[in-house]
């Protein structure tokens, strides 16, 4: 869901600069906020023609396998109903396929890049390279009606949103399994079946050799947003509250976000791009430089959270990292460097020898370590 609502918090943009340098190394990591790791799916190549239409009857779909059941986005309750996805790819499309179960499958809006999270609607967040800035945002309704749009960065940082950015060559359709916007009877569900080209994919993808992600793995996630509804003129509607707001939505996704926000994209899954064919077996194990990240983004939040509280940031490295970070075993310098435009973390890769350097605006980055020689 597109979160026009955040607190403002998520939409603070410091202004407050240091003048001097600061950088200590240490070896240290945070250990206030337990990290569980995000989901993981492998999807396979086909060559098979694909038909979108919404059915996802072809064989390669058949051997592809589901997603784990989605989960409420706090990572907590089990959803009222029953989600799943599926994803394939070729030399021109990312494939995805997700069925949802649903009693009363409706929607009423018709118009392209409207509000679609206003409908039960589902959708879709891709970061190719995984920085956190410049991502997708893909929804879609039981009309099949779209919304796709381009974010510089998360709203937690200000940034415009690119509204008018259009995923160009996208194939969508919807299958309704019961009646569309018939509240006389109970459906089953619905399902949507996309394809998106990787020639439109690859535009937000800064580190990409290549268009197709061949045996590389990008961060992904999925949301699905439902509604409790009335029926006004034996029509389906959002239910209102006795002072006629609206009751919040439900949200349930792929991968937990810990939090009521889609936008920490470092929360999203891996999903790696197998060359092996559906059925097959391939083995993807997220990279230990991505746990590292994942610990700076803990202090990255620490930060924030501090700067919210006491309108200054934390410029002690010792304040800021408590505790020892163990990383397959090994021990992982950070370092805090604050400057005259805000603060870098830096942590020292002892697997891969790269400095991965993460910045006061949550912009991710990974460099070869500096040695001095």
């Amino acid at each position: 869901m597109d979160s026009i609502n955040q607190p403002e918090f998520y939409r603070q943009k410091s202004s407050l600069f240091f003048t001097a340098i600061f950088s200590l190394l240490c070896f240290g990591a945070f250990a206030q906020q337990k990290i569980v790791a995000p989901r993981q799916y492998t999807a396979f190549r086909t060559s098979e023609a694909m038909n979108i239409d919404g059915k996802a009857d072809e064989e390669a779909w058949e051997k592809a396998v589901w997603s784990a059941d989605f989960i409420d986005i706090e990572g907590v309750r089990t959803p009222t109903y029953k989600t799943n996805v599926k994803m394939l790819w070729d030399e021109e499309y990312l494939y995805f396929y997700a069925e949802m179960e649903e009693p009363h499958v409706w929607g009423n809006l018709k118009q392209r890049d409207t509000v679609i999270f206003y409908n039960n609607d589902f959708e879709i967040f891709i970061d190719p390279d995984g920085d956190t800035h410049n991502y997708m945002e893909f929804e879609i309704n039981a009309l099949n009606t779209i919304w796709d749009l381009y974010l510089v960065k998360p709203y937690r940082e200000s940034a415009p949103v690119i509204d008018s950015w259009d995923i160009q060559g996208i194939k969508t359709a919807v299958h309704i399994n019961g009646t569309l916007n018939n509240p006389e009877d109970t459906d089953k569900g619905w399902s949507v079946e996309i394809a998106m080209p990787w020639k439109v994919l690859s535009e937000a993808n800064t580190l990409a050799t290549k268009e197709v992600p061949e045996n590389e793995f990008w961060r992904i996630n999925f949301s699905r947003v439902n509604w409790d509804f009335d029926l006004e003129n034996n029509r389906y509607a959002r239910k209102k509250d006795k002072d006629g707001k609206y009751l919040p939505e439900y949200n349930w996704v792929w991968s937990p976000q810990w939090v009521i926000n889609m936008h920490e994209p470092e929360w999203w899954g891996y999903v790696y791009f197998s060359a092996a064919t559906p059925g097959s077996k391939d083995e993807f194990r997220i990279p230990e430089d991505e746990k590292i990240k994942w610990e700076l983004y803990a202090l990255y939040r620490k930060q924030k959270k501090h700067f919210q509280e006491s309108g200054d940031w934390i410029t002690s490295v010792k304040q800021l990292v408590e505790h020892p970070v163990i990383i397959g075993g090994k021990s992982v310098k950070i370092a805090l460097e604050v400057h005259s435009e805000g603060w870098n973390l830096i942590a020292v890769s002892p697997f891969a020898g790269k400095q991965l350097v993460l910045r006061e605006d949550g912009k991710f980055s990974a460099r070869k370590e500096n040695t001095g020689k």
